[in-house]
């Protein structure tokens, strides 16, 4: 039943960008057809070397659509196709967007797609890097919201008293030597990557979020953990702990994960 869910999630996602893919290639063709008379003016070769441009970037897109799909199917791809579908889903990730407003299918299905589809495509790329390469990052709301210690500046404040989710990464990040680090919101996170130079990132945040951040540290590959939400949003938030050392041992090297045994 929960593979069922993943599976059409993904789907979302899938359609949407195959979808934007096909409009934006129908765009460029409109506009090369538009551009011909004004290009024969100038050579009658014109037409022909601005087409066959426009047909290497409709059919990189296209390539990039289906190394999405047989991915996601879980068929084993060269490294250059499972570049090429990573920028690919980040490049229509705005028509994707778009197009699902339009379609009245909500903001945060289609985050939640794009944030499946992302770590199918991370994980099956197995990038592997040191322990101490790895990024945990989390926003401030997995923070017990009545505790008195700072702990967005220095994780290491953390008392571990059990009462949120805090204590349990801080001490997953001192098994594996990763580093790990709270922030208060995106522009913070961002500032943090960049102090951090990570070769990779294990991103623990709402779709919504994570959806924004991946955006904003591309290419530097992420997986995504989506918190629990008892509470609702941007409170009190949790995360499985499980789910986040799968994906921190996803990125490790396997000398160093050996080390840590």
């Amino acid at each position: 039943m929960i593979e069922a869910l993943h599976c059409f999630r993904k789907r979302i996602f899938l359609g949407l960008t195959s979808l934007s893919a096909l409009l934006v290639a129908v765009i460029i063709f409109m506009f090369w057809y538009v551009m011909i008379p004004g290009l024969e003016q100038f050579n009658s070769v014109l037409p022909l070397i601005w087409g066959a441009i426009c047909g290497v970037v409709v059919l990189t897109l296209c390539s990039g659509v289906g190394a999405i799909v047989i991915a996601v199917l879980g068929v084993k791809l060269p490294v250059a196709m499972y570049i090429l579908a990573w920028k690919t889903i980040n490049l229509l990730f705005p028509f994707a967007t778009t197009l699902g407003k339009l379609l009245n299918i909500p903001k945060y299905k289609v985050q939640q797609s794009f944030v499946e589809v992302n770590n199918v495509l991370v994980s099956q790329y197995q990038i592997k890097v040191p322990a101490d390469r790895i990024l945990i990052l989390t926003p401030h709301c997995i923070q017990w919201d009545k505790c008195v210690h700072k702990i967005t500046r220095n994780v290491e404040n953390c008392h571990q008293c059990g009462n949120c989710g805090v204590g349990e990464m801080l001490r997953l990040s001192h098994k594996y030597g990763c580093k790990f680090v709270v922030a208060t919101g995106g522009t913070l996170a961002r500032q943090m990557v960049k102090e951090a130079r990570p070769k990779a990132i294990v991103a623990v945040a709402c779709e919504r979020d994570l959806t924004s951040g991946m955006q904003d540290v591309f290419p530097l590959p992420v997986l995504g953990v989506p918190n629990e939400r008892p509470f609702g949003p941007c409170f009190n938030t949790k995360v499985d702990i499980n789910k986040l050392e799968q994906a921190v041992k996803a990125f490790m090297e396997e000398e160093s994960y050996a080390d840590k045994k």
